[in-house]
């Protein structure tokens, strides 16, 4: 049992854990996720750590489709800075306490500053992370955006929105 699901649990949020086989060599873990348990990719978020105007100190977390790509001018408008680009993935790892591929965006080692792209508000249920590569959590967008504090913004890169 992972962080993320236990804190959901501690919250009484409802959600269900989907497991799936992996082998961890392949660097698109979302796509195979969305690939593995069948859903549709613009339903299966990936979460991704940014360094806002090169501050390593405190980053924030995009959770994007892994359908599309993060927009980092988009978010960077969106959380008020002049510049977001993407964490080391070692940066990721001691800040949220998981393992890139698995980065849940709940139960964070960090509370950080967390935008979800809009289009998760067109699904009753996504799929996130569970903390665990091989392991995704579907819960509804809006419970995600409580259990993280999170706000929604249109930070996708328009010219590959797919669908």
């Amino acid at each position: 049992m992972t962080p993320a699901i236990k804190h959901l649990q501690k919250l009484g949020v409802e959600h269900a854990v989907r497991e799936y086989q992996t082998d961890g060599s392949d660097r698109n873990f979302g796509e195979k996720a969305a690939a593995a348990l069948g859903h549709d990719p613009h339903q299966v978020f990936k979460t991704l750590l940014v360094i806002l105007d090169k501050n390593t100190r405190n980053p924030a977390v995009a959770i994007v489709p892994v359908a599309n790509q993060l927009d980092t001018k988009r978010l960077a408008a969106a959380l008020g800075a002049r510049r977001a680009e993407m964490a080391d993935p070692a940066i990721a790892e001691r800040k949220t306490g998981y393992q890139v591929g698995g980065i849940s965006p709940i139960a964070q080692r960090q509370q950080l500053t967390t935008v979800i792209d809009e289009t998760a508000q067109l699904f009753d249920q996504i799929y996130v992370s569970a903390g665990r590569r091989g392991l995704e959590l579907a819960l509804s967008p809006d419970d995600l955006a409580s259990v993280c504090d999170a706000t929604f913004a249109d930070i996708c890169r328009t010219d590959i929105k797919r669908g």
